[in-house]
């Protein structure tokens, strides 16, 4: 039954890229399929790595030169970088991105999903990919998994990290991180994950893009795009990250960054709030530069990827 249904989902995919290549009126040359659609070798490609514990890591590939490395938000997945990805690669860079186990098209392991292991999957993708003079880029939990790779792994490969709406330092209330959130807000997160994440993430899109605010014009793309991304991963993942974005402390992983870095966060960001994140984030970091997107949503690179990505080109040639 499994080889059946294997069979299934991959003549499906080659059909839906075919499809889509036909519609376009396009040929496709002999010997390439819709797994691999490009004109020179490392111009795009989608495949999977194995890690050491056995986790199937779905990653693109794409392009020649300085790699980037992108690491995703939470419940989403490598295309949440897609206008990053497209820009950097046709201006000479290589670029990267990964689904995080239990989300997107990786898979979806039932224990290991925690910030220790995400870390580790991502050591050695970078290491099977012998990645150096990288720039890791990551988006709220995925600052968090960038940082906590540093913390393990060093930075030795790295050559420039840039924090976008990044979860860390911490961002669960207490006495000593006052401006956090409370803990309510993340066992409703994790209630609604576990009862209807369908509508749950339909509902987030709200605030995550900040389309509650007076003058922002709704993208129903996003929110489209948020909501296939998020139900694409499996829901047992996606309910443990919650606890890895909101309890696990950064602190240390921070101060072990020793390359140049970049903080951008969103000043209206609803989702990772920056007086308890980018504004303390910027601190720890040695010689961090912050940038501050005023009244900035937490989606701000989808929000605003023109300006997002200038910005973070500016820094990588500076």
């Amino acid at each position: 039954m499994l080889n059946s249904l294997t069979a299934l989902t991959f003549t499906r995919r080659r059909f839906l890229a075919g499809a889509g290549v036909a519609a376009l009126g396009l040929t496709l040359p002999v010997g390439v399929t819709g797994q691999a659609l490009g004109n020179e070798a490392g111009d795009l490609k989608m495949t999977t790595f194995t890690t050491s514990d056995g986790a199937e890591l779905f990653y693109k590939d794409w392009g020649s030169g300085q790699p980037i490395l992108f690491s995703h938000g939470w419940p989403l997945s490598a295309d949440a970088w897609d206008a990053q990805m497209l820009y950097f690669a046709l201006n000479g860079y290589r670029v990267i991105a990964h689904d995080r186990r239990g989300h997107g098209r990786s898979s979806q392991p039932f224990g290991g999903n925690n910030m220790d292991r995400y870390a580790d999957d991502l050591h050695e993708l970078i290491t099977h990919l012998d990645l150096s003079g990288a720039v890791l880029i990551g988006h709220s939990t995925g600052g968090g998994e960038v940082s906590h790779y540093i913390g393990r792994h060093g930075d030795a490969r790295v050559a420039k990290v840039v924090l976008v709406g990044a979860v860390p330092p911490v961002m669960l209330k207490s006495e000593a991180n006052p401006h956090g959130t409370p803990m309510e807000v993340f066992d409703s997160i994790r209630s609604g994950v576990a009862t209807n994440r369908s509508q749950f993430y339909q509902d987030l899109t709200i605030p995550f893009y900040g389309f509650n605010r007076d003058g922002v014009e709704v993208s129903q793309g996003l929110r489209d795009s948020f909501w296939f991304q998020g139900m694409a991963g499996g829901i047992k993942g996606q309910y443990d990250c919650i606890r890895e974005f909101s309890e696990v402390d950064y602190t240390e992983d921070l101060q072990a960054i020793t390359v140049p870095t970049l903080v951008i966060h969103g000043g209206d960001d609803q989702i990772v709030p920056i007086d308890a994140s980018g504004k303390l984030s910027a601190e720890i970091v040695k010689d961090a530069v912050l940038k501050i997107y005023e009244g900035g949503s937490h989606g701000l690179a989808q929000i605003e990827p023109d300006r997002f990505n200038a910005d973070v080109h500016a820094f990588i040639k500076s």
